[in-house]
């Protein structure tokens, strides 16, 4: 074996055992023997040097490509064995060289005009999205879900979050509300059957948008609720409410004062804004490379302490933050269990290379969560300092009436559909 590699794995791997069978026929062995128990085989001899120099790289690489082969457990198996180490024995400077490369020209990779991140999201988003009914929860809810207890499935822990949104907006029906990367529709759809607001929701994504639309209309709530293709940047108008989930990470590091300028510009004087977005618990980094060149170019984790400053002189308020830590695992653990038990689906519409590249996508960013500091910040902004109550209080207890709401109506729905 290529002796950096082994230098690195055997300083890594500690406790669980990694088995390595190398593109010439031998069997090398790290850790301490006890479960975990992964091992895998590299079909080209390459690998051993490619790994060792930039191994975030082509360890995923290497697995959608089919020349790096699971032989006991999956690919998540993998990635948790080694990063688990890693927390307490990191990887050496020389491993992390491209790590710091993509660091210092990551302005670079983030600047995102508007044409720009608008190929960006068409990237990822404007692919058949009957992949993404293979895996997500049946509103097409592509971020982190929210769970108050174990026993919450998916698409109850989805809910749970958009419940959880709606009580920090404050929203009722004389609300007009913008969302801010809408997606395929569920959470504004949500927010105004909820509420009785309007709401604008505003994408990149063509694909999205023609789902959107569909959905409002089969709904019933096409004149309460309306979709465009338009950048932030774009946008004209002033709104009582705004809301951004999972859209800040697609930003750029550039353009975090103009975002939250514009959110100034557009929120009402008396106003609620409020930004859920992946972050990061520990200092500034790069973006992982294989996720930035398959699977969200342009996009990037930013630490808290390059959000709040863009925020400071904006002129906004920060009324609350909070910080859900292993939400997101869960959710990704959910995700990626879907996945893989669609797999064939998912081969028939896009090939076995895209399912071994979503599968490490989805096992990566799951281990990320656990193991690397990854959370979700919910970042709650006005532009006045009284425009809210003083206590929390009242997100539990717009939770609970938005509860009681849906549960009524779907005893309602049932009772009617009984009847027929």
């Amino acid at each position: 074996m290529f002796k950096p590699l082994h230098l690195l794995l055997d300083r890594i791997v500690r406790r669980g055992t990694l088995v390595i069978e190398t593109a010439d026929g031998a069997i090398v062995s790290f850790g301490d023997g006890r479960p975990p128990r992964v091992s895998i085989k590299l079909l080209d001899s390459r690998l051993e040097r490619q790994i060792a120099l930039n191994p975030n790289l082509t360890v995923g690489e290497a697995y959608m490509d089919g020349r790096l082969v699971m032989r006991e457990g999956r690919i998540y198996d993998l990635i948790a064995l080694v990063l688990e180490n890693a927390m307490h024995r990191p990887m050496p400077r020389w491993a992390l060289t491209g790590d710091h490369l993509r660091y210092l020209t990551r302005r670079m990779a983030q600047f995102n005009p508007i044409s720009r991140a608008r190929r960006n999201v068409a990237h990822h988003y404007d692919i058949d999205g009957h992949i993404y009914d293979l895996f997500l929860d049946a509103e097409r809810q592509y971020s982190c879900a929210y769970y108050p207890d174990d026993s919450c499935d998916l698409d109850e822990a989805q809910r749970a979050k958009i419940r959880h949104i709606a009580a920090k907006l404050v929203i009722d029906e004389r609300h007009r509300v913008l969302d801010i990367g809408s997606g395929w529709g569920g959470l504004a759809l949500n927010l105004a059957s909820m509420t009785g607001c309007e709401v604008h929701g505003i994408t990149l994504s063509t694909e999205q948008l023609a789902h959107a639309q569909r959905w409002a209309e089969k709904r019933g709530l096409g004149e309460r609720v309306r979709f465009d293709l338009v950048d932030y940047r774009q946008l004209e108008g002033r709104f009582d409410r705004i809301v951004s989930v999972g859209m800040f990470e697609h930003v750029g590091v550039n353009h975090y004062r103009r975002f939250f300028e514009r959110i100034g510009e557009l929120l009402d004087e008396d106003g609620v804004a409020l930004i859920h977005y992946i972050g990061r618990a520990d200092q500034p980094a790069a973006t992982n490379a294989f996720i930035a060149r398959h699977i969200f170019p342009g996009g990037y984790i930013p630490a808290l302490s390059e959000v709040l400053p863009a925020i400071e002189r904006s002129g906004l308020i920060v009324t609350d933050i909070e910080v859900l830590r292993l939400h997101y695992a869960k959710t990704l653990r959910h995700w990626r269990e879907r996945f893989i038990a669609h797999w064939d689906e998912a081969k028939s519409l896009q090939g076995e290379k895209f399912c071994r590249m979503w599968e490490f996508y989805l096992a990566g960013s799951e281990c990320a969560f656990r193991y690397q500091n990854l959370v979700v910040f919910q970042i709650q902004l006005t532009r006045r300092i009284d425009t809210l109550p003083l206590v929390r209080d009242y997100m539990h207890e717009g939770e609970a009436r938005t509860l009681a709401y849906e549960r009524s109506h779907q005893m309602t729905q049932t009772a009617r559909l009984a009847g027929e």
